[in-house]
């Protein structure tokens, strides 16, 4: 793994792009209004970014239908949705599930396989029902990378990498019962990557027997949903030891990546805060020239550059040896620095800071719900004391 964690030209392209589509197109006061709306996630912009962009398959090889670029360049993604609080289900389905179908597709789109050889060519040599879980998650794969479909890991949005998993849904034969509850990016997507006590399935979202119950958000631009099956009939795409690896790697993934998404907004949070203060005049000087503010403005200063390391770090380490200790130490810090910018902003901006039309609540739901979600501070805290064997207090 490079040690080299500044931006290239390529991520710094890919950043003008994406920035200047969520301007365009997703502003805040368009993000704002829409969450006043019966439909708070922006469908249309998420078009747009997973199938006119391709950034929905930003991290899938070339030979599996996608651009066969770096989880890095995922992170620049996702730093510039954090700074946008942009509402669409990229974290859900451009991470999470892409991370889970890519394992379980890993025996056929491995960089070991034959070059060239398409999704599901290295399954033949396994039994008949493993090769074909192989090729249903490559081709669900492809399609998630095409932007032609979106999907969501069903697991409860709290849930912690590095800890053990307990499927609420069972599965006999390819009929599953069950209720997952606060499942994020959920509510809008195709296809449900539901982890089972028998193995890790895909299941049509809209089909017979499956019940999306919204619930209300802390984050109105993230939304969570309680998802029921009542024998609904899915997909196996994995079983076993591969479906775990699956799950734990998609949620490591996650976890990792999150953090650049807490930079993102972090760094917006900053930066609005800092532009405010320049500009706000009390007893004839401007705000920003007061010494104590100043002092709190170099702290979060200081705070968001060394989590934007962290954060870098964390996702140059995907899939390296180093990808658990890196993800958890990334939420142990992101987290809370993501929530601390966003307090600031609201506290520094005074009066409006605490209007609804002002967007810095936007930025603070994020935050606290970010803070939650794939694990809290101490429970990352936790995970990365046992990886590295440090002895309990």
């Amino acid at each position: 793994m490079t040690s080299d964690l500044l931006y290239d030209e390529v991520d710094e392209e890919l950043r003008a792009t994406v920035r200047g589509l969520l301007a365009a197109r997703s502003p805040w006061s368009a993000v704002l209004a829409r969450t006043e709306s019966p439909e708070p996630y922006d469908t249309k912009l998420w078009a747009t970014l997973a199938g006119e962009m391709g950034l929905a398959g930003l991290p899938v090889p070339e030979d599996a239908g996608g651009a066969g670029a770096t989880w890095r360049q995922v992170a620049v993604v996702l730093e510039e949705l954090g700074s946008a609080v942009a509402p669409v289900p990229y974290l859900g389905s451009a991470v999470l599930a892409t991370a889970a179908l890519l394992v379980a597709a890993g025996e056929s789109a491995s960089p070991g396989a034959a070059e060239g050889a398409p999704p599901g060519a290295g399954a033949e040599s396994a039994s008949p029902a493993a090769a074909a879980e192989v090729r249903a998650a490559a081709e669900l794969l492809a399609r998630l990378a095409s932007g032609e479909r979106s999907a969501a890991l069903v697991v409860p949005f709290s849930t912690t990498a590095g800890t053990a998993l307990s499927p609420t849904v069972s599965a006999a034969g390819d009929t599953l019962d069950g209720t997952v509850t606060s499942v994020a990016d959920a509510v809008t997507v195709d296809v449900l990557l539901v982890p089972t006590t028998d193995g890790l399935y895909a299941v049509d979202a809209a089909a017979a027997g499956v019940t999306r119950t919204p619930l209300s958000s802390l984050d109105m631009t993230r939304q969570v949903c309680d998802i029921g099956f009542a024998s609904a009939s899915g997909i196996a795409l994995a079983r076993g030891e591969t479906a775990v690896r699956a799950v734990t790697t998609a949620l490591t993934t996650g976890a990792a990546l999150l953090a650049s998404e807490q930079v993102g907004l972090a760094q917006w949070c900053l930066d609005s805060t800092v532009d405010y203060l320049k500009n706000r005049y009390q007893f004839g000087r401007k705000v920003g020239s007061f010494q104590a503010l100043k002092h709190r403005l170099a702290d979060l200063w200081t705070r968001v550059a060394q989590a934007r390391a962290v954060a870098r770090y964390a996702a140059a380490s995907i899939g390296t040896d180093d990808a658990e200790v890196a993800a958890a130490l990334a939420q142990s810090y992101c987290s809370e620095t993501a929530v601390l910018a966003a307090e600031e902003c609201v506290q520094l901006h005074g009066g409006i800071g605490f209007t609804w039309e002002h967007p810095a609540h936007l930025y603070l739901k994020r935050a606290k719900s970010a803070a939650i979600g794939l694990g809290t501070p101490d429970r990352h805290r936790a995970v990365l004391a046992n990886l590295v064997n440090l002895p309990p207090a």
